[in-house]
């Protein structure tokens, strides 16, 4: 029996995946104990103060596991975890997993909004923190939310601090039905708060081998997790399962900037870097001196959002030892990667191919019937590593699934001669801010709580760095003033993390409706592109005009 609240898959596809060597009787703690045996004393996982061999992680996590089990928590509990890119993050994580506890993957950049729904629709009895990060107090926050247990990093008021070990080690091996729930996701969202995504040990499992293999990595292999490792990309695809899966060392970085970046993969040889194409970017626009420092790395994906074909001919160029690999991937479920032998041509244009052969794609019309080949429409798919429905959403599992299985994207893609998928769009409400996914109509809720706006609408508009930003469309009440200042203090004092805040205003006597009252929100976005265009021409003319005189 599946975890209430979740959807199981059909048993006639699971036999098959069982049958197939897909799935295999194992739970990920059993998986990562079989490879810490392989490899017990080389170094598992690093951070910037501290790392431990395969042995020394198990150990960890195992006595985290016992300090867990003395204060309260047991199996099938939830724990949200926001914690910052470090060795905590593996050693927590894998601990959850030895009791049966649940861990929810909250990002550290979440404030009170988030955390408080999550808290609240988990019926979390844990939350893990780093008690000050990046200048916020997250303790005070995590009292605030009145959890039961607060998990702390270093030692902080009312907190357990993860470190305080002691008492008997519960074992690494014996804990997890594989066909069950290992961990919650959380979903881009379309529609309100994030989903809950829950994944099962076996279908995560294969996630983790089989993006390890599509990604190349050995146990010689050093993987640098820069994004967000609560993240699915930097957690299994492959990420830290992944490279723990395979005997390969991962080191944590809490920082994006570039040159942060370039010195730790020089400092610690790293060979693989998942990224979004802003970090891309960076790494583009290193300096010359800097360049020669990512000369171990072998190769770097790239997924989150499309990656410009100039920016993959740019990489190549720049760094010719480097394979540029791109993914197209979701919490949901599935992932598809351009193979490390791709031609340029074909590596540098398409997101890639279905990971699994047991992957089941439909590019479809509006009206659910199939596109003609080559034709754009949207991805549907099924298959052993994607879910048959959210947790506790029977609403939203009608919208976002078929009746027999297949999930619905809202992603809008194309089928490549080379068997690739092209991205092309999306039907979601999202605003894409350098891979993270911001969803309009919650922060419309924000923002129409506020007493000078009488109607909201968040778009997203083009930007040259991050992919997408947010900007508001506000209609004002009378004699009403809000100026992008006034409304991100609004939004900060209402828990609101701080990348989901819009960067531009636009004030507007009334909303175009269509004529069933929906806002036109393709006439927005055109609205606010052009005006941008605008902008930077009438810029460059200052210039040219400037230089002139």
């Amino acid at each position: 029996m599946m975890l209430e609240g979740c959807t199981p898959f059909p048993a006639d596809f699971a036999e098959r995946y069982v049958r197939e060597g897909i799935w295999r009787r194992e739970s990920i703690c059993e998986a990562v104990a079989n490879a810490a045996r392989e490899r017990p004393d080389s170094i598992a996982v690093a951070d910037t103060t501290r790392s431990l061999t395969f042995s020394q992680l198990v150990a960890e996590a195992r006595s985290l596991a016992a300090l867990l089990s003395r204060n309260g928590i047991e199996r099938n509990d939830r724990v949200v975890i926001q914690l910052p890119n470090c060795v905590e993050f593996a050693t927590l994580t894998l601990a959850c997993l030895v009791l049966g506890a649940l861990p929810v993957m909250a990002l550290p950049a979440y404030r009170k909004a988030e955390l408080e729904y999550l808290v609240s629709f988990a019926d979390a009895k844990a939350l893990a923190i780093a008690p000050i990060y990046r200048g916020f107090d997250h303790t005070a926050l995590a009292h605030e939310l009145k959890v039961r247990l607060i998990l702390s990093t270093t030692p902080a008021y009312g907190c357990v601090c993860m470190h305080e070990h002691g008492g008997a080690p519960c074992s690494l091996e014996s804990s997890g039905d594989p066909f069950e729930v290992a961990l919650f996701l959380l979903s881009g969202g379309t529609t309100g708060m994030p989903k809950l995504i829950p994944r099962t040990h076996a279908d995560y499992l294969y996630n983790a081998r089989a993006s390890a293999a599509a990604c190349g990595l050995t146990p010689e292999s050093r993987i640098l997790i820069a994004l967000p490792a609560e993240h699915n990309f930097p957690l299994a695809c492959p990420g830290l399962l992944g490279a723990l899966l395979c005997g390969a060392r991962t080191f944590f970085s809490q920082s994006t900037k570039a040159a942060d970046l370039a010195n730790t993969i020089a400092r610690e040889q790293i060979t693989h870097l998942p990224c979004v194409p802003t970090i891309a970017l960076a790494i583009l626009d290193l300096p010359q001196s800097s360049r020669a420092d990512l000369k171990s790395l072998r190769v770097i994906t790239v997924g989150g959002q499309r990656l410009p074909e100039r920016v993959a001919r740019d990489l190549k160029r720049t760094y010719p030892h480097l394979v540029v690999q791109q993914v197209l991937g979701m919490s949901e479920g599935l992932l598809c990667y351009t193979r490390l032998d791709e031609r340029d041509e074909i590596a540098f244009t398409t997101q890639g191919s279905p990971l699994s052969p047991a992957d089941e794609i439909r590019i479809v019309n509006p009206d659910g019937t199939d596109v003609a080949a080559g034709a754009v429409g949207e991805l549907w798919c099924r298959g052993p590593y994607t879910i048959r429905g959210y947790f506790h959403a029977p609403d939203r599992n009608r919208e976002a699934f078929t009746a027999d299985g297949f999930y619905r994207t809202g992603d809008l893609v194309r089928l490549d001669p080379s068997g690739n998928l092209v991205v092309e769009g999306r039907i979601k409400d999202l605003i894409n801010r350098g891979g993270e996914k911001v969803n309009a109509e919650e922060i419309e809720t924000h923002l129409i709580a506020h007493p000078a706006v009488s109607a909201a609408a968040v778009v997203a508009m083009p930007d040259a760095i991050l992919g997408e930003k947010a900007c508001a469309y506000l209609s004002l009440r009378n004699g009403a003033t809000l100026a992008l200042a006034a409304m991100r203090e609004f939004l900060a004092a209402r828990g609101v993390a701080q990348f989901k805040w819009p960067e531009r205003i636009e004030l507007v006597a009334e909303l175009p409706l269509t004529n069933v009252g929906k806002i036109r929100k393709s006439e927005l976005r055109r609205d606010i592109a052009e005006k941008l265009a605008n902008e930077r021409t009438a810029s460059a003319h200052g210039l040219v005009a400037s230089r002139g005189n």
